[in-house]
């Protein structure tokens, strides 16, 4: 059998000698016992770092595990940065969690820490979304958040959201500071777990109204919502947060007849009704369509545990139930605000979007004809947050969002938010119901305007430290090796992000990219298809975004050239995987 490595087994020595609970030692002790090489190995083989979301993992015993300890030094090595950041200086923080299992405690311990260092703590006092948390930290002015949540993964993960005094995900180079910080923590004695009461202040439901009446105010077509506010709308929260707000948002924009999924309405770290709490997944949202075909309803919204994603269903022209991707919502989406903004009369040079650069390119393409500025940035909403704060007070952010099914309107915070994208796509439904279409209709009228375009993901599962090392020689591979051809079409363009170039590969020619470095690739062809390979900062998977498009002339020809784009995609991905 394979022997544990000296440097794991030191800290495993370190887990068992030192100053951890006896159930903790106690479950280490057992997997020594067992001589459980594997499982030891993926517990202690790193410490966990910050991804695109923050901290991100399996729950248990080990360096490598969201547990009390890990989240204790993630909190000390924060507070450690702010004190060092703002020296002599009041600091405040927000802490708010989801529905999983343990995130009120790992919340807790998170707020015993800060309190034990001095920092004043806003506490929410019950299970609440990751963009109140958001909206949290910019209300009070404090100069970081922190949010107990593993968004949509399952149940067995957890994880801890940093956020900045923005109120957005932490970039460079404060995320590699707190990284610093975090990593400089030799030994459990120097994290301060003695909770001081005096610096807690509980909070709940005067946020909810502020953060709700700032969505509400935002809304741009309530005459369509006034004459349509009967649409059914059926809505579930997958057991998490999105309970305790979505409704409340959908009745203050005045829906009326809004019908929730009672079997997923409680709020339940174990998810008992679905394999994955991700309405990314048909299968999570298999209750919520069958409530919406009993009722024959007009929409369904389905969020995530923490309620920053929201995924939809709506009807085709045949009365069939379909699932949008994020690509087809956040295109209908951006297409609904800047249409709806020129009928007001309201786009006058000084607004923008912003979308990630695995995001479909409909939506520049929408952005370019209505003379509105769009940015493109790397994966993961901390980097629209960041272009929006840039931009704060010299350019308003109409929205944005990415194809993992997050989307933001305004700018109360600076995460994806299900909340607002919630209420915005039940009012976008109002808005083409009052001119007598579906939001099927005015999908296919988008594609008319601007092309179908199609997207597919697809994500290779890779776990542990042996899976890491299959992520990075694949990506090498690609690096070192481009394809030459994908799907018939020769690849003119390669964008590698970790190098910061971009090479024309008919001329050699190579320029600079101007965005931060980031472990992505893209191929891009002569006919326009782009595939974007990308290791996942927060799961142990590789993902290849695979985006074609053709022009479509009518709404009748729209199954033959979504089944000629369906066949381009499974070529393009045969030629990757060769």
């Amino acid at each position: 059998m394979q022997a544990i490595d000296q440097a794991t087994q030191t800290t495993i020595n370190k887990w068992l000698s030192g100053n951890y609970d006896e159930n903790t030692k106690a479950e280490i002790q057992a997997l020594v016992d067992k001589d459980a090489v594997t499982e030891l190995t993926d517990a202690f083989y790193k410490s966990l770092e910050f991804g695109t979301g923050g901290l991100r993992g399996i729950m248990g015993a080990g360096s490598n595990r969201i547990n009390k300890y890990t989240i204790g030094t993630a909190t000390q090595g924060l507070a450690n940065y702010l004190n060092n950041k703002y020296p002599g200086e009041k600091i405040k923080v927000a802490i708010a969690h989801d529905s999983r299992n343990n995130s009120d405690y790992f919340a807790k311990i998170t707020a015993d820490v800060f309190s034990a260092n001095g920092i004043h703590v806003y506490f929410f006092s019950a299970l609440r979304p990751t963009p109140e948390l958001s909206f949290a930290v910019r209300h009070f002015g404090c100069k970081s958040g922190v949010m107990l949540t593993a968004s949509h993964n399952p149940k067995e993960y957890n994880g801890y959201k940093a956020y900045g005094a923005d109120g957005g995900q932490l970039t460079a180079p404060d995320d590699k500071l707190v990284i610093d910080e975090v990593n400089k923590i030799s030994s459990i004695d120097e994290v301060k777990f003695d909770r001081v009461d005096a610096n807690i202040e509980l909070i709940g439901e005067d946020v909810d109204k502020l953060y709700l009446d700032g969505i509400t105010a935002l809304s741009i077509s309530p005459d369509a919502i006034k004459r349509q506010h009967d649409l059914k709308i059926v809505y579930s929260p997958i057991h998490g947060t999105g309970i305790t707000l979505v409704p409340k948002a959908l009745q203050q924009f005045g829906f009326t007849n809004v019908t929730l999924v009672e079997e997923q309405s409680i709020p339940d770290g174990n998810f008992p009704t679905v394999v994955y709490p991700n309405p990314e997944e048909k299968e999570a949202l298999t209750l919520a369509l069958k409530k919406a075909k009993e009722i024959d309803a007009d929409l369904v919204l389905a969020t995530d545990p923490d309620a920053d994603r929201v995924g939809i269903a709506v009807k085709d022209n045949t009365g069939e139930w379909l699932l949008l991707n994020g690509n087809q919502t956040g295109s209908l989406l951006i297409n609904y605000l800047l249409s709806a903004w020129e009928e007001k009369g309201k786009l006058d040079g000084n607004k923008f979007i912003v979308k990630t650069i695995v995001t479909s390119n409909l939506i520049e393409e929408i952005a370019k004809k209505k003379n509105v500025t769009f940015y493109n940035t790397l994966t993961g909403f901390k980097w629209i947050g960041q272009i929006m704060t840039e931009l704060e007070g010299k350019k308003y952010f109409i929205g944005g969002g990415e194809e993992s099914y997050g989307y933001l309107i305004g700018d109360l915070v600076r995460d994806k938010d299900a909340v607002v994208s919630a209420a915005f796509i039940a009012e976008m439904t109002a808005y083409y119901k009052d001119k007598g279409n579906s939001l099927y209709d005015a999908l296919l009228d988008t594609y008319i305007e601007y092309g179908l375009y199609k997207e597919d993901l697809v994500s290779i599962t890779k776990k542990g430290k042996t899976g890491a090392e299959e992520i990075k020689a694949m990506m090498e591979k690609f690096r070192n090796n481009p394809p030459a051809t994908l799907g018939g079409s020769k690849v003119s363009l390669l964008k590698d992000y970790e190098l910061g170039n971009e090479t024309d590969l008919s001329t050699g020619k190579v320029s600079k990219l101007a965005l931060p470095k980031s472990d992505v690739l893209q191929f891009i062809t002569e006919d326009g298809s782009i595939v974007s390979a990308r290791p996942s900062g927060t799961e142990p998977k590789i993902k290849f975004y695979c985006s074609v498009n053709a022009p479509l002339a009518s709404r009748a020809d729209f199954d033959t050239v979504n089944e000629k784009l369906a066949e381009k995609i499974k070529a393009v991905m045969t030629d990757l995987q060769a």
